[in-house]
């Protein structure tokens, strides 16, 4: 049968020739930052795409009931014909990858970013367009590196379906689709994976313990509610700090928050103290907190006469 273009009195109508169309899940991946791994080392970047694919990506659509419909130099399109597939086969993907990439630089991973979305395609040729295809490839492309993200259709889907935790994202603008898009994004969860993207973390050395006793100094809290009490409370700390340092025997540790007078310009060429620590039987003081405090002292003393 000819296909043409037939004149008619509201305008050119298409005769109609047969389009094969279905209903599909579509998963978009590509390597994150490609450009720049190739630009580093062409031919070693290259060799391990073509290693993941072979040991990894490929296995995994294959495990998952995928179609890989066309490879895209650094990236793949997938066809699935269920969604809750295609997103179990992208989870493994990623998890796989973090795995493998757990002792290798930063600078030097090779990553995927994976959009899902679920919707009408039109096969030709034993490929696939449409906007299905064209929203799965947009969501790739706003995915974080081993990342993946879905769209609010595909989420809907997969509800209850699969034990991954998904984000929302809300609305987003996509690149060339007409209408903004809700759309998810799944977290990966420590503990769900071995190695799960959770790399080791350093194991905090318990504190040592003093060979003899210690005590502790604490600061005192001003409980009167007046600002000008507060050097008092202090010196009270300091007088007792000095008098438990002149033993040997227990270590005394004091700790005093810096704390700002509360009238500069009543102490000529003051300035506020800084944090005294001790950890050893000996007071090491800033000569002039003791100025100041044989002031404050001075102070007290006028005002008890």
């Amino acid at each position: 049968m000819n296909n043409s273009i037939s004149p008619s009195p509201l305008g050119c109508i298409l005769s109609g020739e047969h389009v094969e169309r279905r209903l599909a899940a579509i998963l978009a991946a590509d390597v994150a930052g490609s450009c720049r791994l190739i630009g580093i080392d062409e031919e070693g970047t290259l060799a391990q795409l073509k290693a993941l694919r072979k040991t990894l990506f490929d296995p995994k659509v294959t495990d998952h009931r995928g179609r890989i419909v066309k490879n895209t130099g650094d990236g793949a399109l997938v066809e699935f014909a269920s969604v809750v597939d295609a997103v179990r086969c992208a989870d493994e993907i990623q998890r796989s990858v973090a795995e493998q990439n757990t002792d290798v630089p930063q600078d030097k991973r090779i990553e995927f970013r994976i959009g899902i979305h679920v919707g009408d395609i039109i096969i030709a040729d034993d490929d696939i367009f449409g906007d299905g295809v064209n929203i799965a490839v947009r969501l790739e492309g706003i995915a974080e590196p081993g990342g993946i993200c879905i769209s609010d259709d595909a989420h809907r889907q997969i509800r209850g379906k699969v034990d991954i935790i998904f984000e929302d994202m809300g609305s987003q603008s996509l690149k060339n689709i007409a209408e903004p898009m809700r759309v998810w994004r799944a977290r990966m969860v420590p503990g769900s994976s071995p190695a799960m993207l959770n790399p080791p973390t350093e194991t905090a050395l318990p504190l040592a313990l003093p060979d003899k006793p210690s005590i502790a100094v604490l600061p005192f809290e001003n409980m009167s509610g007046d600002p000008e009490q507060e050097y008092f409370a202090d010196g009270m700390v300091e007088d007792i700090i000095t008098a438990l340092s002149r033993s040997k025997s227990p270590d005394t540790t004091a700790t005093r928050p810096a704390k700002t007078p509360p009238d500069q310009t009543s102490i000529p060429n003051a300035s506020p103290p800084a944090t005294t620590t001790q950890t050893t039987g000996q007071t090491n003081q800033d000569p002039t907190v003791k100025e100041m405090n044989a002031k404050e002292k001075s102070k007290v003393e006028r005002i008890g006469k």
